[in-house]
């Protein structure tokens, strides 16, 4: 299994990734520079946190006409697993590839701590890992991570289970105070009808070792290797 990170000028979690899928979990890592259209015969796409060209003009917009990203559309088009994480969840939504937008948070500071999140669905490529319901405990860090969309679009996304992460408390509850942005439905992270593409605004790649504070981010790439080797099984991958 090969995983392609995508490496834009101005991202920083693209070495975090990087660690993530190569020493944790061991599979093999090779990074994608923004102008290339190669994506390396990658079999999962990371979209990086950071900010994809000093995120000018708003977060994510630049890098939705870059090379790599042409490809990223192309190859999600195709079935092919793509996962954006915080600024690559807003490239996601800038490409089209995931419906609504990342706006500034409700409080219009930068925030940058672990938060809980609960698993909505647990049976898609990302959480299969994941109980129904379980609790992950992931960092934060953005200042426009507020999941936007309009009211009747925000519940097509509830009744097609496209929700895949809620920001909730310790236990597992949904409460106001437990949201870090302001997000809509208390809405963390969401995938597209098909299952192939997640958007999620914590950084699981931060949370792969206990020494780190937290191991719960392994599970999402845990969940991608499951998804990736059933896939290749079934001769879909």
């Amino acid at each position: 299994m090969k995983f392609g990170v995508v490496t834009f000028p101005g991202s920083n979690c693209d070495y975090d990734a990087y660690a993530a899928a190569r020493h944790i979990l061991g599979e093999e890592v090779e990074f994608l520079w923004h102008k290339s259209s190669d994506l390396c015969q990658s079999d999962v796409v990371i979209l990086p946190g950071g900010f994809s060209y000093g995120d000018y003009l708003r977060a994510g917009a630049i890098a939705r006409f870059s090379p790599i990203v042409q490809e990223v559309v192309k190859f999600a088009e195709s079935g092919g697993f793509v996962i954006g994480i915080c600024n690559g969840f807003q490239v996601l939504t800038e490409a089209g590839l995931l419906p609504g937008a990342l706006i500034r948070n409700s409080h219009l500071k930068f925030s940058c701590k672990y938060v809980y999140l609960r698993v909505e669905d647990a049976e898609c490529a990302f959480t299969r890992d994941c109980d129904h319901h379980e609790v992950l405990k992931i960092p934060i860090a953005h200042g426009e991570g507020n999941y936007y969309h309009f009211k009747e679009d925000i519940q097509k996304l509830e009744d097609s289970g496209q929700i895949v992460f809620r920001y909730v408390d310790g236990d597992g509850q949904l409460t106001e105070n437990s949201n870090p942005n302001g997000s809509l439905n208390n809405i963390a992270g969401i995938r597209n009808r098909e299952g192939n593409v997640l958007g999620m605004m914590p950084h699981p790649e931060r949370a792969v070792e206990d020494i780190l504070g937290s191991a719960d981010g392994l599970k999402v790439f845990e969940s991608l290797r499951s998804a990736y080797q059933v896939a290749r099984v079934a001769g879909v991958g």
